[in-house]
């Protein structure tokens, strides 16, 4: 995967994050790698967990199966960003 690839899906997750949460630009734009997810972000329960997933799978055009959905995946930033670029080049 090139740096621009990471750079594509990094400004998609920020995106989509912003758009399913309702959170600031500004808000996202300050998510570094380690920043918490589930559990942190009082947006993201478990509802709009799934609203979430739906996006990702809409704008990346990949499909995220159940079963690996689990709470590694959404527990930093930098966790959910790696995720969806493994589905992405997948």
């Amino acid at each position: 995967m090139l740096p621009d690839d990471i750079d594509q899906i990094d400004a998609t997750v920020r995106a989509v994050l912003r758009d399913v949460l309702g959170l600031s630009q500004e808000r996202v734009d300050a998510f570094r790698s380690e920043t918490p997810l589930f559990g942190a972000l009082p947006e993201l329960d478990s509802m709009a967990v799934a609203g979430l997933l739906t996006e990702l799978e809409e704008r990346l055009g990949v499909l995220i199966e159940d079963d690996e959905v689990d709470g590694e995946m959404l527990e930093t930033f930098g966790a959910l960003v790696r995720f969806a670029s493994g589905k992405a080049v997948g």
